[in-house]
C-alpha cells in the first residue's frame, strides 16, 4: 500500500531537514539517502520507506510505501502520517488533496 502526501497547493516547499525533524519528533529514526534514481527516507527498525522528491534540499511531495507486515500494527504508518500532518502537508488520492 502507498500513501501520497504533499504540501498544500500554493504553499512553499519545506526542507528535507524539516521533514526529518518532524519524523524524529514522532520517535522515529529516519535516515535520508540520496540515490541517482531518487531520494529515500529509511526508518530504523522498520521496512516501510518514504520515497521523497528533493530538489536543492527542498521537498513538497512524498510517497509512503507501507510494508505489508507492518500495516496491521498501525506503526510506523500512524507516526509518519502524524509527522507530515504536523508539517501541514495533505494526503492525495484520486479526488485530490485532503487534510491528514
Amino acid at each position: 500500500m502507498e500513501t501520497v502526501v504533499q504540501v498544500p497547493e500554493f504553499s512553499s516547499p519545506q526542507t528535507i531537514s524539516e521533514v526529518l525533524s518532524a519524523l524524529k519528533k514522532q520517535h522515529l529514526t529516519p535516515k535520508h539517502e540520496h540515490k541517482a534514481w531518487g531520494d529515500w527516507i529509511h526508518l530504523a527498525d522498520y521496512q516501510t520507506v518514504i520515497s521523497i522528491e528533493v530538489n536543492h534540499g527542498l521537498t513538497s511531495s512524498a510517497t509512503i510505501e507501507h510494508h505489508e507486515d507492518e500495516e496491521n500494527d498501525g506503526e510506523p504508518a500512524a507516526s509518519i502520517i502524524k509527522a507530515f500532518a504536523k508539517l501541514g502537508w495533505n494526503g492525495v488520492d484520486e479526488d485530490g488533496q485532503y487534510p491528514l
